[in-house]
């Protein structure tokens, strides 16, 4: 069994989100079709996000998670998830199978800036 709770670093780079997890072997993995736009939604408090910052997500709610992601259907071997506030829809690319071994019914997430003030 992996970890319940996994946290990766997105950072803008050349007009999109993107995160490296030399773990599982992803560099500048980036996300696309509606999840920047999800990902701008859960930033827009977080000063410099696209310098980076910490994406904590897990199948499993946890405390203080900011956003529900729904799964909606399958495509091109990735995975479409929806949130209700702000209603959107993104798709999920086969990086998805790196953390989870199927697509999760529900993925909770939350953003924090990379480090915390003191």
């Amino acid at each position: 069994m992996g970890n319940i709770l996994l946290v990766i670093a997105p950072y803008w780079y050349q007009g999109t989100w993107v995160f490296d997890d030399e773990s599982v072997g992803l560099v500048r993995e980036p996300f696309v079709s509606g999840v920047p736009e999800m990902i701008d939604v859960l930033v827009q408090d977080i000063p410099d996000a696209r310098n980076g910052f910490r994406l904590t997500f897990s199948a499993t709610p946890f405390p203080g998670y900011q956003k529900e992601l729904t799964w909606v259907r399958e495509e091109h071997g990735g995975n479409w998830y929806s949130s209700e506030d702000p209603p959107m829809e993104g798709w999920l690319c086969p990086a998805l199978f790196e953390y989870f071994d199927e697509p999760p019914e529900k993925i909770y997430v939350k953003a924090e800036p990379k480090h915390r003030e003191s």
